[in-house]
């Protein structure tokens, strides 16, 4: 069984989680050609070795995250909440998601 680092859950099965590809750079809207738009879109490297991905929480907080997982082993490091860069205490009593009866 695969287990993801969620950093507002804690570690959930995979089966929570959606996989929404690599992380990989996007191009400049207003200098990039078709084939570097068609390249950002599909072509992905697939290695065997560790990778960055951004997966979707589905089930649980329904946030994105970024996960370096390893393709052979499955493996994963902390997660890292989308828009930073700095791993998460999974561990921490501070779940980040808005309190019980506030509005979502």
């Amino acid at each position: 069984m695969i287990q993801l680092p969620c950093p507002w859950c804690g570690p959930r099965n995979v089966a929570e989680f959606r996989y929404s590809g690599e992380v990989t750079p996007r191009p400049d809207p207003a200098t990039a050609t078709p084939e570097q738009w068609r390249d950002y879109l599909y072509i992905r490297r697939n290695p065997s070795g560790w990778v960055d991905e951004t997966w979707y929480h589905g089930t649980g907080c329904r946030r994105f995250i970024r996960v370096s997982r390893h393709t052979v082993s499955n493996e994963a490091r902390p997660a890292v909440r989308t828009g930073t860069t700095a791993p998460v205490d999974v561990t921490s009593t501070d779940s980040g998601a808005p309190d019980a009866g506030g509005a979502r």
